[in-house]
């Protein structure tokens, strides 16, 4: 069945792919009217022309399979595009119902290399990772692993900041989850963490890494009795030994609280540490089991699919402070910013009648050019007088 389904995927993927140069093509896009707000599913209606001209020039599939016991637990698809679209033109707009209908015609050619062309690939984006709670804890006595929650991001960080393409801010002593079996659907009904801007703006951090330990409980409890007919079980292997490890990993932005990344990962080995052995989720004796070094595994998986997930996100930072034509911004050399560097300013703001909301970012078509760079700051000029443009502090400055 695996072999039929990855044989159909290169079928796709090469019936798909397009030539180099430049084609114009057609899209169509359809999205729902709410509240009687026609721009809002204009741009919704525009943004899905765009992706169906995006797929037709460039439709790249994956899959990901799991495979439990010689079956197929868990098997999905994955549709996604290079393409860029240029020269878009809206050939026709019509309401049907309560939806509205766009076909827009564009120049479509690939995109090399996706974001890794960006100037903002070259820069350091700041991120928190908080600490991961235990559902559970209980499951956590045999082993001592009651530090998992913390641990566990402490992991992450080292492994972080040995790649050198993140700013990695230690925060595993905080957790966002109060409500932890329903994490981390507890959002406000904006699909927002309240609290994830408040750590975020704290720390200076663009991005917050949260999470949640699912599961970390034994197969089989009473194959740990102290009895000697157990001991002589485990001894001989005729005992079912496993452990199980599932955790909820979730990449939030910083600025507007919305989730940019979330997935959870599962893995099982046998538990073969002797009694007093394993000091912790970090101890030598924990790592040197099959256990701990499946988890070893896992969390090194995080570690690449936090660095995969930000690479193509766009370096944002804060405005400090706005005095004249000079603008100050949150970030420096330490993020990879230097003298002559530009950054494109944007107003964030929040409407009158939903105070609570997800701040709204609206270009303001100025950009501020660096001519200071310092460690963790950097100021540089902007054309006119900030107060003549409404830039000011707490706005977002951002290379993309």
């Amino acid at each position: 069945m695996t072999l039929m389904i990855r044989t159909l995927m290169l079928i796709l993927l090469v019936s798909f792919t397009a030539s180099a140069h430049a084609v114009r093509l057609e899209g169509t896009g359809i999205a729902t009217i709410r509240g009687g707000d026609i721009e809002a599913a204009r741009v919704e209606a525009r943004k899905a022309a765009l992706r169906d001209v995006a797929l037709q020039y460039d439709a790249r599939i994956s899959s990901q399979d799991t495979v439990r016991d010689g079956r197929i637990t868990d098997s999905r698809l994955t549709v996604s595009s290079r393409a860029r679209a240029s020269n878009v033109q809206v050939l026709d707009e019509r309401q049907v119902g309560g939806a509205l209908r766009i076909t827009v015609s564009a120049e479509v050619s690939d995109n090399p290399g996706s974001c890794q062309s960006g100037e903002a690939a070259g820069l350091r984006k700041r991120v928190a990772v908080t600490g991961f709670t235990l559902q559970q804890p209980e499951q956590a006595r045999l082993g001592s692993l009651d530090d998992a929650g913390q641990m566990l991001p402490h992991r992450l960080q080292v492994g972080l900041q040995a790649q050198g393409n993140l700013q990695v801010l230690r925060a595993s002593s905080t957790q966002l989850y109060p409500d932890v079996a329903n994490a981390p659907t507890t959002q406000h009904f904006d699909n927002r963490l309240t609290n994830v801007i408040g750590v975020a703006r704290e720390m200076g951090a663009q991005f917050v890494v949260a999470g949640v330990i699912r599961d970390i409980g034994v197969e089989n409890p009473s194959a740990w009795n102290t009895s000697v007919l157990h001991k002589i079980g485990r001894g001989l292997g005729a005992t079912n030994t496993e452990r199980r490890f599932i955790a909820d990993m979730m990449i939030f932005d910083g600025f507007s609280g919305s989730p940019v990344y979330q997935k959870r990962y599962q893995t099982r080995g046998r538990w073969d540490a002797g009694r007093g052995q394993s000091g912790g989720f970090g101890s030598a004796g924990f790592l040197e089991t099959d256990y701990g070094q499946a988890v070893t595994g896992v969390v090194t998986q995080m570690r690449d699919d936090i660095q995969e997930a930000l690479a193509c996100q766009p370096f944002m930072t804060r405005i400090t402070r706005v005095e004249g034509t000079k603008v100050t911004i949150a970030s420096g050399a330490t993020a990879g910013l230097r003298p002559g560097d530009s950054l494109a300013l944007y107003r964030s703001y929040s409407h009158f009648d939903s105070p609570d909301a997800t701040p709204e970012l609206l270009e303001a078509d100025i950009e501020v050019t660096l001519d200071n760079v310092f460690p963790e700051y950097a100021n540089g000029l902007i054309p006119q007088y900030g107060s003549l443009e409404n830039i000011q502090r707490g706005d977002i400055a951002i290379i993309w």
